[in-house]
C-alpha cells in the first residue's frame, strides 16, 4: 500500500492553492517526515511536536480522510 507521505505528494505544487498543497509542500522540505508510514497514529504524534508548519492539525486530518477513501478503501 502506497505510504500517507507518498500520497500526499500528489498534491505537491510550486504555487499552492490551499492548505493541502501547503502541507505537501512543507512535508517534502521535511526531511525527518515519516515517509514509510501508513500508521495514523505515527504521523499524528510527529506531526504534533514537530509540524510546525501546520496552521492546525485539521489540515493533516482532512488530508488523512482523502487518504483513507482513495488508497485505503480505494474509491
Amino acid at each position: 500500500m502506497k505510504s500517507f507521505y507518498h500520497f500526499l505528494m500528489k498534491f505537491r505544487h510550486p504555487k499552492p492553492k490551499d492548505e493541502i498543497s501547503r502541507f505537501a509542500n512543507e512535508a517534502y522540505l521535511d526531511h525527518s517526515f515519516p515517509k514509510n508510514t501508513d500508521d495514523y497514529n505515527e504521523l499524528s504524534s510527529y506531526l504534533e511536536m514537530n509540524g510546525q508548519y501546520l496552521k492546525s492539525m485539521s489540515i493533516f486530518d482532512e488530508a488523512w480522510e482523502l487518504y483513507n477513501i482513495e488508497i485505503v478503501k480505494g474509491l
